[in-house]
């Protein structure tokens, strides 16, 4: 079977970098978070998730996204967040931050229920559209990514990595580790042939990906 090639995601055109910078500077607010696929809030819209092991960054990268520091709390403990926490990009998109895997300093029947509230929506959230797997550039992809990505085969979504904390490494190492993901990504159907380079402290990547987002049908 042929390997699909991998690259990185380039700067968006015009219209859709204007159309994310507009979706992200209107109204972002906090919904739900959610325990249970029986508390989802309604499948009316647009539905996009982050999803990435403990500390690589989510809720940085969602702050920056949104320009609002502090939208997604961050937390230095790994695990603390066990809901799937939702947001309302105006009326047009749900952003989604899943629970960070691997490694949750919490009990094990806790973090079974949650990853198997993460296995559940995955699978089951016909308003999804895109997934978000956060790697962190420091480390590549590692054997508790490849877990998610596998889950992600298996589920109806298209799922499309993002590299975070690109300012934390110099050039060489930004060009292995780019090289590395592709190759780990390029053994997984389901993944999206673009990666997304990302900086929160920086602003790297930060237009690209509202670009993506807003223009996600």
């Amino acid at each position: 079977m042929m390997q699909m090639q991998f690259k990185l995601a380039e700067a968006p055109e015009f219209d859709a970098r204007e159309k994310g910078r507009l979706l992200f500077a209107g109204p972002v607010d906090f919904v739900k978070g959610v325990v249970a696929m029986s508390g989802l809030p309604a499948a009316d819209r647009v539905e996009v998730c982050f999803a990435g092991r403990s500390n690589v960054g989510k809720s940085s990268l969602i702050n920056a996204l949104t320009g609002r520091k502090t939208l997604a709390r961050a937390s230095n403990t790994p695990g603390r967040t066990q809901e799937i926490n939702y947001f309302a990009l105006g009326e047009e998109r749900f952003l989604v931050d899943l629970p960070g895997y691997g490694y949750a300093e919490a009990p094990v029947a806790i973090v079974a229920k949650w990853q198997a509230l993460l296995k559940q929506y995955l699978a089951g959230r016909q308003s999804l559209r895109r997934a978000f797997v956060l790697i962190d550039a420091r480390h590549g992809v590692k054997a508790v990514d490849e877990e998610i990505l596998k889950l992600l085969d298996r589920s109806a979504v298209t799922y499309q990595a993002v590299l975070t904390k690109v300012d934390k490494i110099n050039r060489v190492e930004r060009e292995a580790v780019i090289e590395q993901v592709k190759g780990a990504l390029a053994k997984h159907p389901a993944a999206f042939p673009e990666i997304v380079v990302t900086s929160s402290e920086k602003g790297e990547g930060i237009e690209t990906l509202r670009a993506i987002i807003a223009t996600l049908e």
